[in-house]
């Protein structure tokens, strides 16, 4: 079975850190690619050894991602 989830990556000085917050686990890389790869393997390890209740626990099912426009002074 395979799940859809969502993957949040930045620039966090010289790599990138990534975030699924769906389940609140976080990876990071030298590249965006690395990043993406070391997040992905993070939330398939965590989703095999964790227990159903840490899981529902930690369980986001609905993550929205937007952007917005603020003033700046």
């Amino acid at each position: 079975m395979t799940r859809s989830m969502t993957m949040v990556i930045e620039r966090e000085g010289d790599g990138y850190s990534a975030l699924c917050p769906e389940v609140d686990v976080a990876s990071q890389g030298e590249t965006i690619a690395e990043a993406r790869a070391n997040l992905k393997e993070a939330v398939e390890l965590f989703l095999e050894t964790a227990s159903p209740a840490e899981i529902s626990d930690r369980w986001h099912g609905e993550v929205y991602i937007s952007s917005m426009e603020v003033a700046v002074a």
